[in-house]
């Protein structure tokens, strides 16, 4: 698994609505990446609505947050269009990425990992719990933010 302090692997996905996204592009803001296994389902359904529900929290602390999964662009639309979800879903549907970040073995292990704007991981939280990853991300932003 990638670890905080590692250069964050650059990669190229398409989002919900087929557009491809880079992560290198983000530079100049904190990116949430958080992995979870497959979209609609209900652990992965309660994280997504509590970023969305969060939003604004993560817009004032500077992030743009991005989950991946291994579903297919049109999965993750429908996904995002049954819950409201704005935020950017994106389509590893090879597992490229998440082998890349070592949260692949046979599924997708719930992993977020919070990357700083000059693209290094800055805070890694493996097994997060759905119910408890908004408060542990948006505490390490602002920990992080208060040390800048």
């Amino acid at each position: 698994m990638i670890e905080q302090g590692e250069q964050a692997p650059d990669f190229t996905v398409p989002n919900q609505d087929g557009e491809h996204v880079t992560l290198s592009d983000l530079r100049g803001r904190y990116a949430v990446l958080y992995f979870y296994p497959k979209a609609d389902t209900p652990g992965c359904t309660e994280q997504a609505c509590g970023v969305r529900d969060r939003s604004a929290e993560y817009e004032r602390a500077g992030a743009v947050v991005l989950g991946i999964s291994p579903d297919p662009v049109a999965g993750l639309r429908a996904f995002a269009d049954k819950y409201g979800l704005a935020f950017t879903l994106l389509a590893d549907e090879g597992a490229d990425v998440a082998q890349r970040y070592g949260v692949w073995s046979g599924h997708i292990e719930r992993t977020t990992f919070l990357i700083d704007p000059e693209g290094v991981v800055a805070r890694v939280f493996p097994s997060v719990r759905p119910a408890e990853h908004d408060e542990l991300v948006l505490g390490a932003l602002a920990e992080l933010s208060a040390s800048a």
